[in-house]
């Protein structure tokens, strides 16, 4: 069962992945991203910041759509991490039981505009979110889960 889908440019990181895993309840942590499964370095850091307790898999986002949909992450409590709104829409289009996404930090960059504190969207970037939405999903904006839920077409 995917219990959030979170959008973090950082990926795994610290706080925010010992706070979100707590608070979801989440017992694997699946990393869906095209470069990580072939960086070490990357793997590496991202199996440091991971809390003890909970199984870390990371997979390619094809891959990871795949094991979705074969059932395999069933039997899981299922927090699933991209780096990018794009990664989200890739992963939601080819599983579509995806019916929440969290954006918690996408950094600015040329031609983004900033939406709140820690998300800087392109304006594909936007389409593909309202996308989602017209299809039903609910896409918030959190940090951390203390923070106030915003949701995303309140803030466009």
């Amino acid at each position: 069962m995917i219990t959030l889908l979170r959008v973090d440019h950082r990926l795994l990181h610290g706080q925010v992945a010992f706070s979100w895993t707590q608070y979801i309840g989440a017992d694997c942590i699946l990393i869906a991203n095209d470069s990580v499964p072939n960086d070490e370095l990357r793997k590496t850091t991202i199996k440091l910041a991971k809390p003890p307790s909970v199984k870390l898999v990371i997979k390619t986002i094809a891959d990871a759509a795949e094991a979705l949909k074969s059932g395999v992450t069933d039997k899981y409590r299922l927090f699933i991490v991209v780096e990018s709104v794009r990664d989200a829409w890739r992963l939601a289009k080819a599983f579509p039981d995806i019916t929440s996404i969290n954006l918690g930090g996408v950094k600015a960059r040329e031609g983004s505009r900033t939406i709140s504190k820690a998300i800087n969207l392109l304006p594909e970037e936007i389409a593909q979110l309202n996308e989602l939405i017209q299809a039903g999903t609910e896409v918030e904006i959190r940090q951390v889960p203390n923070d106030r839920k915003m949701l995303f077409n309140e803030c466009v």
